[in-house]
């Protein structure tokens, strides 16, 4: 297994020996190069029927980029962002879009003003930016977005991520935001990036994990490296930090627990996390992702009280007992077996990671066996997703990709600064890689970061967005999913959190039956639509859904009498759909 090299060393500085050795298993694997994307390219395009289409910002209205602020002497956090989010901020049942930038900061003094963006769904496939109007622009050197109703009031609350200062966005209801950090007590100074709404003690509200990254010193520039040249490197250089708990305490506060729920004894490089209960016992865990320090897994306890257990689980460290370059994360019982997974992206080398439950509080990595190992060979991985793109009811992935050093290419003929997406297909809970098909954007590289799934326009086939370093964001229609039924369930909790997170849904159509549940946090500095569809393949009834609310109730609610192929919401404790 390969020496966790200085960052992010490139294949050729490697014994030409055993270079050649892990080429030769990513051919004999179908692996392809990252060099050969013109082949790649030429394969795509002429594809009659892609799986996504490219919607190009002259046909959305999405003008915005993102801006890096990127220096020759290479501040680590020029090349760490950004996110982006589905959100229903208006509650018109129509997805809208929110995207980050950065702004000035210790290091970056930005030539002209900087915003985040807040761009409303039109509903004929266009937007509209409402930044100004809204007042989300932000301020500050913007990372991640967390999308949740913490205050319970049947609207989508904003928390964005930064360097330096984090900022929660109150929604009021009428089109416009009020910025509450201060009164709500959740800045949680320092360089924080992904976040995660979720109810940690069951008490019915939203609580907040944010997670932090490197201690912020000698502004977070890299040692010179052998060439003469800075580098965006490793953070191996750099002190790792505490990530941050905070309890709602439903009057429009909350409280620092981080040191008494036990998240302040562990200190990582935290990357990306989700929110998801891995034992069966009715309390969300969370699953971090840190970069050169092990992955934690932090079981809920109880009582306000978590245990980090990723070490004993298997999921801490690489298979010959290393810390990996963990990024992006999401959870999803992809086999079905009432297990919740988890699954990690890494650095190039590093292989992405699936782990199976084995239901004893240990996993397995599987991502060799079920097909994504060699396929992520050489990939570094940021933003990702388990979803259903074609609503046969089995759950595939998504991965968004890019080299973090810009200058990379100047020194590898095998991995490059922009890479790929990379779409695999669940086939019996073995993945296959269907890229080839999915459409033209997946036959170019990116410097992508954020990945946000979400159906913006309403035809129950769950599109993409994707945040590009330094460049335009991605939208991506899926024009597959559409093709069979689905049904869309939009949740809502009165007794247990509004957004019912740590939600069971089972449902059955004629032979299938499958289970989904509601996850907080998931892929990298982004957030998703919170709506679920539950595909049913070319099956044209679903027979019931049942729900298991969240905790403090426990309820557990069947739906029948069902429509098909639309959305419908399921409010706990109604006993039918609205």
């Amino acid at each position: 297994m390969r020496r966790i090299l200085p960052f992010y060393t490139p294949v050729q500085r490697m014994d030409p020996a055993r270079r050649s050795v892990l080429r030769g298993l990513a051919a004999s694997a179908g692996a392809f190069p990252l060099r050969s994307l013109p082949l790649l390219a030429a394969a795509t395009a002429s594809t009659p029927s892609a799986i996504f289409a490219q919607i190009p910002a002259n046909s959305s209205g999405i003008h915005w980029m993102h801006t890096a602020g990127k220096s020759s002497q290479k501040h680590l956090p020029e090349t760490s962002g950004a996110g982006c989010a589905f959100l229903d901020y208006d509650n018109d049942g129509w997805m809208d879009i929110y995207l980050v930038n950065s702004g000035p900061c210790d290091f970056y003094t930005p030539k002209k003003p900087l915003r985040n963006a807040l761009y409303r769904n039109n509903r004929d496939g266009t937007f509209t930016d409402v930044t100004e109007q809204a007042g989300v622009a932000g301020g500050g050197y913007g990372m991640g977005v967390a999308v949740g109703d913490y205050d319970g009031d049947g609207h989508a609350d904003i928390y964005v991520t930064q360097y330096g200062r984090n900022i929660l966005y109150h929604n009021n209801g009428d089109g416009t935001f009020t910025d509450v950090t201060d009164k709500a007590g959740v800045a949680a100074s320092g360089w924080s990036t992904s976040a995660v709404w979720f109810d940690y003690d069951n008490d019915g509200r939203l609580d907040l994990f944010v997670c932090q990254f490197v201690k912020v010193e000698n502004g977070l520039i890299c040692t010179v490296d052998a060439d003469g040249q800075h580098h965006y490197c490793i953070p191996r250089i750099f002190h790792p930090m505490p990530s941050w708990l905070f309890h709602n305490n439903g009057d429009g506060t909350f409280t620092d627990v981080s040191r008494s729920s036990g998240i302040a004894e562990h200190f990582g490089k935290a990357w990306g996390a989700v929110a998801v209960d891995v034992n069966n016992d009715g309390k969300l865990d969370l699953f971090v992702s840190n970069d050169t320090v092990a992955n934690f897994l932090f079981i809920n306890q109880g009582h306000g009280k978590f245990a980090e257990q990723g070490f004993d689980a298997g999921v801490a460290y690489s298979a010959d007992g290393k810390p990996r370059s963990g990024m992006g994360v999401d959870a999803a019982d992809f086999n079905q077996d009432g297990w919740m997974d988890l699954f990690v992206a890494n650095i190039d080398e590093e292989i992405f990671s699936l782990y199976k439950n084995n239901h004893d509080g240990t996993f397995d990595d599987v991502a060799m066996p079920a097909g994504i190992g060699m396929a992520t060979r050489w990939m570094s991985g940021w933003g990702l997703k388990f979803f259903d793109y074609d609503n046969d009811g089995d759950l595939d992935l998504i991965l968004a990709n890019g080299f973090p050093d810009d200058a990379v290419g100047q020194e590898s003929h095998t991995i490059t600064y922009e890479q790929p997406l990379l779409l695999f297909h669940n086939e019996g809970g073995k993945y296959k890689n269907v890229s080839r098909l999915a459409g033209p954007a997946f036959a170019h590289g990116y410097a992508s970061r954020g990945l946000a799934v979400g159906d913006f326009d309403n035809d129950g086939a769950l599109d993409v967005l994707i945040s590009v370093n330094d460049a335009a964001p991605l939208l991506l229609r899926n024009q597959s999913g559409s093709k069979n039924h689905w049904l869309g369930v939009q949740l809502v909790g009165r007794a247990c959190n509004a957004d019912a997170i740590g939600a069971h849904v089972t449902y059955q159509a004629g032979d299938l039956r499958r289970m989904r549940t509601k996850l907080g946090g998931g892929s990298f500095l982004s957030s998703h639509d919170p709506r679920l569809v539950l595909g049913v393949g070319p099956r044209k009834k679903i027979d019931w859904v049942e729900v298991r609310w969240p905790q403090p109730s426990g309820r557990v609610e069947r739906f029948v009498d069902l429509p098909i192929d639309r959305y419908v919401t399921l409010v706990e404790g109604a006993g039918k759909s609205q």
